[in-house]
C-alpha cells in the first residue's frame, strides 16, 4: 500500500509534530474549515441563479471543538445570504464548545482550567468574559427547573434547607442565602421543587419561596423536614397547613451537645441522644426519649428543657410508616445535595452577581435532578402508605417485657458507660 507521502502531492501539506506524527486535530480542522466554505459557496451560486451576482466576502472565525476555523461567508448584491443551518447569528462559538465549557462550569472547572483546556483543543484564545457568556446558555436549563409545573403528583415528604455562598450585590461581598426545597413524589422519585437566592432565612423570604412551590402544583403535602429556624419553621405552618414539621433530629442533637458547657459533658448528650435515635421501635423511642430528658437534665438542664419542648417535632416521623423512618428524620439529602453545590463553588470563590450564582448551582441541581429521575427512590408500593390512611406497622419488638422496662435497661448501660453520666445519677 502506498504511503501518505506517495499518494498525493498535497500530502506533503499535512499538518504534523516536530517528531513527524500527523497532527490529526489539526487536519480535521483544516478539512472542515474548507468543507464548510465550499458548502456556503455552493449554496451562495444557487441563491444567484435568478441572476444576482456574488460581491466578496465576510470574513468570520468561529470557535469549534477542533480549533478556530475561518469562514469566508460570501456576499450577494441583492439582498443577504447567511447559512443558517451551519451557524447561529451573532455567535463565534459552536454549540458542541458551548455545550463543552458549560459542562466543565458546572462541574466545577475554573475559567483558568477553561482556557487551558481550550487551549489545548486548538482554540487560540478563551477569556474569562467569554466563558461567563457562554455559560449564559444555561440560563434556559436553569430556568426550566425553577418554573416547572408540580401539579402532575403530590408530594408527601419535602425536605427544605438554605446553604450560604459568597456573592457580591450593592458593590460589596456578602453572604447570600440559596434556599432550595426536594421532594418525595408519589411516585416513588425524588425531584427539586424550586430554588431561589434571599438575603437572608427571614419569615418573610421562606414565605415567598415556599408559596412560589405552592404556586407551581406543589400539594399532597404531609412532612416537611427542616432544621429549626424559627422563620422557616413558621413559613412551613402558614404554606403547608396540617403538614407535620420534622425537626432533624441530627441538628437537634447538635443543638443539644452545645447547650453542655464542657466537652465532656458535650459528648454525654452525644452518647444519651445516640442511643435513643439508634433504635427503630417506635414505643421504645418514645420512652427513651423521655428517660433521655431526664438524664441530660442532671448533666445540663438547658440541654434538658431544649429537648422537652422538641419533643412533639422531633418524634413526628414515629407516626408515618415504618419504613420511612431514616429518611424523612434527618435532612441528609439536602445536607448531601449542599456538600455537592459547596464542592461545584469552591473554584469561584465569590460569585458576581446572583444571576450567576444561581446559573451555576441551579446547572448543578439539574444534573443531580436528572440523576434521580433515573431511579426510584422509595417503591410505589412503599410511597402508597404515605399516602393511604393505612399505616405500615413497625416489626414485632426483639426484647422481652414492655418497652419501657427495656429502655430503662438500655438507659442503664448508657449511663454506666458514662462517667459524667454516673456522677449526674
Amino acid at each position: 500500500m502506498d504511503s501518505l507521502d506517495q499518494r498525493a502531492p498535497e500530502c506533503a501539506e499535512i499538518p504534523r509534530f516536530d517528531d513527524g506524527m500527523v497532527n490529526i486535530q489539526e487536519l480535521i480542522r483544516i478539512m472542515a474549515e474548507s468543507l464548510v466554505n465550499e458548502i456556503m459557496d455552493a449554496q451562495a451560486e444557487d441563491a444567484c441563479a435568478d441572476g444576482n451576482r456574488r460581491n466578496g466576502y465576510r470574513e468570520r472565525a468561529l470557535v469549534t471543538s477542533v480549533g478556530t476555523i475561518n469562514l469566508r461567508i460570501p456576499k450577494l448584491r441583492r439582498g443577504s445570504y447567511f447559512p443558517e443551518d451551519l451557524l447561529t447569528r451573532y455567535s463565534r462559538v459552536d454549540r458542541a464548545v458551548v455545550a463543552a465549557v458549560s459542562e466543565m462550569v458546572t462541574c466545577g472547572v475554573s475559567t483558568r482550567k477553561v482556557e487551558r483546556v481550550a487551549a489545548s483543543l486548538g482554540i487560540d484564545r478563551m477569556s474569562a468574559s467569554q466563558v461567563s457568556r457562554i455559560c449564559e446558555s444555561l440560563d434556559d436549563v436553569v430556568a426550566d427547573l425553577q418554573e416547572r409545573d408540580l401539579s402532575g403528583t403530590s408530594f408527601p415528604y419535602i425536605w427544605v434547607d438554605a446553604t450560604y455562598v459568597k456573592c457580591r450585590d450593592g458593590g460589596h461581598v456578602s453572604s447570600c442565602a440559596l434556599v432550595t426545597a426536594i421532594g418525595a413524589g408519589a411516585d416513588g422519585y425524588r425531584r427539586l421543587l424550586g430554588l431561589d437566592a434571599i438575603d437572608t432565612e427571614s419569615c418573610a423570604g421562606w414565605l415567598a419561596f415556599l408559596r412560589s412551590l405552592r404556586e407551581r402544583g406543589a400539594s399532597g403535602v404531609l412532612c416537611v423536614t427542616s432544621d429549626a429556624h424559627e422563620g422557616l419553621r413558621r413559613a412551613i405552618e402558614e404554606v403547608f397547613p396540617g403538614a407535620a414539621w420534622q425537626r432533624c433530629i441530627v441538628h437537634l442533637m447538635r443543638n443539644a451537645a452545645s447547650c453542655a458547657p464542657t466537652r465532656q459533658k458535650r459528648a454525654a448528650v452525644l452518647a444519651i441522644l445516640h442511643a435513643v435515635f439508634d433504635e427503630r421501635d417506635p414505643a421504645l423511642v418514645r420512652e427513651l426519649y423521655h428517660l433521655a430528658c431526664g438524664e441530660i437534665a442532671g448533666i445540663c438542664p438547658r440541654a434538658a428543657g431544649l429537648l422537652e419542648d422538641a419533643e412533639a417535632d422531633a418524634l413526628a416521623y414515629l407516626d408515618f410508616p415504618y419504613a420511612h423512618h431514616r429518611r424523612i428524620r434527618t435532612n441528609n439529602v439536602q445536607e448531601r445535595a449542599n456538600r455537592e453545590l459547596k464542592r461545584r463553588s469552591r473554584v469561584v470563590q465569590v460569585f458576581p452577581s446572583r444571576k450567576s450564582l444561581i446559573r451555576m448551582l441551579g446547572a448543578v441541581f439539574s444534573e443531580m435532578d436528572e440523576d434521580w429521575a433515573s431511579r426510584r427512590w422509595f417503591t410505589e408500593e412503599s410511597i402508597a402508605l404515605a399516602v393511604s390512611s393505612a399505616k405500615s406497622a413497625a416489626p414485632a419488638p426483639s426484647y422481652d417485657g414492655t418497652a419501657g422496662e427495656h429502655a430503662r435497661r438500655i438507659m442503664e448501660v448508657v449511663v454506666a458507660d458514662n462517667p459524667i453520666g454516673r456522677r449526674a445519677a
